[in-house]
This record gives structure tokens, C-alpha cells and sequence, in this order.
């Protein structure tokens, strides 16, 4: 057969394969009901759906009759209603921060105000978001009610990220596209943060976590920041309080390959410890489908590790907590701030008690701080970390705001290395790299028998 034969015949076949598929994706676009441009873009969010001022509920947390109308009131711009409304939820249950960010929201209504985002995963990690809308809504409330910025008050966009670095980003670009928002406190883990950091870059946008610690965000970006201490202050302490405190040198580590966080912590601590002195003999990776928790500590024990080090994120944290079971105290034990809450606590129990864990903010760490008092007579419950970390984020944008109330303005203001101001952890200044300048707190198991978290275990801070 000659070349041009050979050309023609691929050629006609190429133009009846085309037109199949072209008929084939008509008919489909057609008779399935799904527009082309839906069909393009099935795995996009649609942004009205997963950010609200509070004329909408997000995520799918029970919601009281006085909410969802009060939620209904502000979705209608009936801004009397609304604040009736919200009230009203308010006092059914005092411990709701997105009721009482809307509240706040309601009770602006259309007139003037300055903005921020709060971007937070609701959907797929509620404890942690409403753990931090707690520091945004208490920042907010204080704030309003002490008379705003210069008389002008501070409204928040509730972003539901379902702690999903895609989901993030174009929550980013939502929140940069709108240019009366001035600040973002967010995201919640250190994998959405730098997916999300360069869309706020690029928009020049200034976003602040309250926590994530990922090394990974230092120097980062000009516009990104966090109130929370990165894992390299964690890994410095705890290492230090393994070789002086308890005196030991040998470690195996429990880590999810799958998490920047997790990675992060984990490497830094190895690195910590071989500067003191110390060594890895095994390291365990928490994602693996085969982990075995009793083949780890058994394996860890036979190559002579003292100290069993937990660095799990919250996919993993369940599998840490088995292998704090299964070792029934026998290897001292350390761990990151992820495995600081009362699951721990509640699972761990007997077995988890005298594991110290680095965290960046205790309750009862610093005795002449009143915010503490506040939280508890707000909330009407103890607050923790997360609640900490983002009320002093929110403060940070606030005093931004106060000062030069544009983009620029706060990312100027931030970056000055006179920057200082006092939040619920003490002194909040940041490093040129965008970190907090700020040490962790030690905490450990204790038992006790009036506890805080009702378990008859505690976390309590170690002394220094």
C-alpha cells in the first residue's frame, strides 16, 4: 500500500473517531441534564455555597429554631429580626461562635465595616472549627463592643475549607477577589496553608494561621502568618526535655508519611535530639495499611528505644493512641500538640498517664493572663489552644487594621519589626520569616480526681 493510502485511510479514521466521541458528549450533556460548563467542572466548589456573613448555616451541625430564623432574618437583610434571632440561640446554648459571629454581623447590618475571613474546616473537622471561630467570634465580639476601629465595627466571612488544600485555594480566591476583605485567620492545617498561602500572596492578601506549624511556612511568603510556634520550637523542647529531664537518648518516632505537619514535626524533633546528643533507632509510619501498633512498640523495644515519640496528625491520631495502650507505660512517652485533647484522655487513660506534650498555648500556663476568665464567662466552658491562637490572630489583623486599614496597610504594619501587641498568649511579635517569636508550653497526663475534662485525667503545664 503506497504512503498516501496509508495517510488517507488514518486520516478518515481519525475524523470518524472524532465525530463518535463528539456525538457520544452531546448526547450526554444533553440527556443527562449537566450543562458543559457543570460537566467541566464537577470537583469545583461553588464559593456562595461554602462562605457566609450569616445568611447561611455552614456545615451540618445541629442548628436551634432561633438560629436557623435568625440565619433566615440575615438571608432576607432583616437585620432587627436577626439580631432577635440570634440572640435568642444565644442563650440556648452560649458555647456557638458562628451564632455569635453572625450576631455581630447582623448587628452592623448594611452599614459601615471592615472585613475578615475565617477560614476553617467545619465539614470535615467540626471541633477544630468551632475551636477556632471561638478566638475569631470573641476577638470580633470584644472589639465591637469596645466601639470597632476608630468607631467602625468588624464584620467576618465564615469559610467552611473542609481542611482541603483545593477547597482552600479557591476559598482564597474568593476572599481576594472581594476587596473589602482585609485579613484572613486561616487556614487550620499547615497542608491547606501553603495550598492557600499562594493565592493570598499573589492577591496580595494577608493571611494569618493560628495553627499551623509546619516548617514549611517559614519564609514562606510575605503575606502569610501565624500566631501559633512552629514545630521547631516544639522539637526543641521536647528534645530538650527527653536528654535533660528524663535523661534519655534513645528514641522511635510515630509519624504519618501523608502530613506535611506530621512530617515536619517528626524531622525536626530527629534533628533536635542528634544535636543533644541522642539517636533514632526506628521510626514508624502511622499511614501504612499493615501498622501493627503491638509489633511497633515491640520492635522499638527490642532495639532499645527509651522514649517513644508521637508525631500523628488527626487522621492518625487514633492509631498513636493504640500504641500509648499497648505500651502500658513502659517507654517514657512524648508528643505533639495534635495528640493534646481529651480523646487522648478519654482512650489513653491509665496507659497515657506522664506523657509531656508540646503545646503552644495551656489554660493554666500563665496565672496574670484574664483571658482565661473571659472565654470561660463568655462561653460558659473552657477554651483551648486553638481558641487562643486564633483570638490572637484576629487581634493581630484588628491592630493592623486600626492602624492602616487597607491590604497593604496590614501586611505593612505586620511586618514592621516594631510590631508588638498583647493577646491571649502573652506578647505577639513576628519573625521576618512570618513566625511567631514565641516558646511552647510542656504539659503532662496527670490524674485527677476533680478533672476539667471529667475523664480523671488532666493535662496540666510542667514546670519550668
Amino acid at each position: 500500500m503506497s504512503r498516501r493510502n496509508e495517510t488517507a485511510i488514518f486520516t478518515l479514521a481519525l475524523l470518524i473517531t472524532l465525530g463518535f466521541v463528539g456525538v457520544v458528549f452531546w448526547w450526554f450533556t444533553n440527556t443527562s441534564g449537566v450543562p458543559l460548563n457543570n460537566l467541566l467542572n464537577l470537583n469545583q466548589k461553588n464559593t456562595s455555597d461554602i462562605i457566609s456573613f450569616g445568611e447561611k448555616i455552614l456545615g451540618s451541625q445541629e442548628v436551634s429554631l432561633p438560629e436557623q430564623e435568625g440565619v433566615n432574618a440575615l438571608a432576607a437583610r432583616d437585620y432587627k429580626k436577626a439580631v432577635i434571632r440570634l440572640e435568642a440561640a444565644l442563650k440556648l446554648n452560649r458555647n456557638n461562635p458562628q451564632a455569635l459571629i453572625f450576631l455581630n454581623n447582623a448587628r452592623i447590618g448594611s452599614g459601615k465595616s471592615y472585613t475578615i475571613g475565617a477560614s476553617v474546616p467545619i465539614s470535615s473537622d467540626p471541633n477544630t472549627a468551632l475551636e477556632i471561630l471561638r478566638g475569631v467570634a470573641q476577638a470580633q465580639n470584644e472589639i465591637n463592643q469596645s466601639g470597632g476601629i476608630q468607631g467602625v465595627p468588624l464584620k467576618v466571612a465564615i469559610a467552611n475549607d473542609q481542611d482541603n488544600p483545593e477547597i482552600a485555594k479557591q476559598i482564597a480566591k474568593a476572599l481576594v477577589d472581594n476587596q473589602q476583605v482585609l485579613g484572613v485567620v486561616g487556614s487550620s492545617t499547615s497542608d491547606s496553608t501553603l495550598a492557600a498561602g499562594t493565592v493570598y500572596t499573589n492577591g496580595q492578601l494577608v493571611a494569618i494561621s493560628p495553627t499551623s506549624t509546619s516548617v514549611k511556612i517559614s519564609n514562606f511568603s510575605r503575606y502569610v502568618f501565624r500566631t501559633v510556634p512552629s514545630d521547631f520550637m516544639a522539637a526543641r523542647a521536647l528534645a530538650n526535655y527527653m536528654v535533660k529531664k528524663l535523661q534519655k537518648k534513645n528514641i522511635a518516632v510515630f509519624f504519618n508519611s501523608q502530613s506535611n505537619y506530621s512530617q515536619s514535626l517528626k524531622s525536626e524533633f530527629v534533628q533536635s535530639v542528634s544535636l543533644e546528643g541522642g539517636q533514632l533507632l526506628s521510626e514508624f509510619d502511622l499511614s501504612r495499611a499493615d501498622f501493627s501498633a503491638a509489633k511497633s512498640v515491640e520492635q522499638a523495644t527490642k532495639q532499645g528505644a527509651e522514649v517513644l515519640m508521637f508525631a500523628p496528625d488527626r487522621d492518625t491520631l487514633d492509631k498513636a493512641l493504640q500504641v500509648i495502650q499497648v505500651n502500658h507505660k513502659r517507654l517514657a512517652m512524648l508528643g505533639g500538640d495534635d495528640v493534646y485533647g481529651s480523646k487522648t484522655l478519654e482512650v489513653g487513660r491509665e496507659q497515657a498517664l506522664g506523657m509531656v506534650l508540646a503545646v503552644p498555648w495551656h489554660i493554666e500556663g500563665n496565672k496574670l493572663s484574664d483571658f482565661p476568665y473571659k472565654s470561660r464567662q463568655l462561653w460558659n466552658a473552657d477554651v483551648n489552644w486553638r481558641t487562643a491562637m486564633a483570638y490572637d490572630a484576629t487581634r493581630v489583623l484588628f491592630a493592623a487594621i486600626e492602624r492602616n486599614p487597607t491590604r497593604s496597610g496590614v501586611q505593612e504594619v505586620i511586618t514592621s519589626p516594631n510590631f508588638s501587641i498583647t493577646g491571649a498568649s502573652g506578647t505577639i511579635r513576628f519573625l521576618p520569616s512570618g513566625d511567631r517569636n514565641a516558646q511552647v508550653q510542656l504539659v503532662q497526663i496527670i490524674a485527677r480526681n476533680s478533672s476539667r475534662s471529667g475523664t480523671g485525667y488532666d493535662f496540666v503545664p510542667v514546670p519550668q
